[in-house]
């Protein structure tokens, strides 16, 4: 029996939470599982920056989500910032993939220590210490030393750092337009098909 494709989407107090929760929805499509986690500051952002009020608990946003995005039953779950007894963290159970979108200079910064202070952090670190896919989208400018030097030190751990600098040459018409953009090269590297956006070239292949 082949196991069903999972990926961890966690979601942090930059600006553009759009991409992280486009990114979910886009996954559910895809028929992946998918392990989802909020902190604090991005239930704070999110409220800001769209029309959601996810609800404060775990389950409750669970069930929200899994209804916004019409997941299929268990084909979503939240998890709460101390929750150590999920399988994000710990390598045993935890999935092949995770993206932290956006990813706030702070966890980033967390990540590249290996703090470990809450499951953000912790699933991150599992991914790492595993040789697993992580991918972090940073949406912050401009970028101090610090920010570059943790930049560098996750990308020689082998982590793949994906600014938030979306493209123009598909003449994107809508904010939603230019989201898509990135979520569409966050796919592209998890190997997920997507027809959100048409490659350089494609015309000419």
């Amino acid at each position: 029996m082949i196991e069903q494709k999972r990926v961890t989407v966690a979601i942090t107090g930059a600006s553009g939470a759009q991409y992280g929760l486009r990114l979910i929805e886009c996954l559910i499509k895809s028929d992946i599982k998918v392990f989802v986690l909020v902190s604090k500051a991005a239930q704070v952002v999110i409220a800001t920056e769209t029309e959601l009020k996810l609800p404060a608990q775990a389950a409750a946003m669970t069930q929200f989500l899994t209804e916004r995005y019409h997941a299929k039953e268990g084909q979503l779950v939240v998890f709460g910032k101390e929750d150590w007894m999920s399988p994000v963290a710990s390598g045993s159970g935890a999935p092949s993939s995770m993206v932290v979108c956006p990813c706030s200079t702070g966890a980033l910064s967390a990540i590249a220590t290996g703090a470990s202070n809450n499951l953000i952090e912790r699933a991150a670190d599992v991914v790492l210490k595993e040789r697993r896919q992580l991918i972090l989208v940073p949406r912050e400018s401009p970028y101090s030393a610090i920010h570059l030097e943790n930049m560098l030190k996750l990308t020689q751990m082998g982590a793949t750092i994906m600014p938030a600098s979306p493209g123009f040459y598909h003449k994107p018409e809508s904010v939603e337009d230019v989201i898509d953009f990135m979520v569409a090269r966050v796919l592209d590297h998890l190997g997920v098909e997507q027809k959100m956006v048409e490659r350089w070239g494609g015309d000419r292949a």
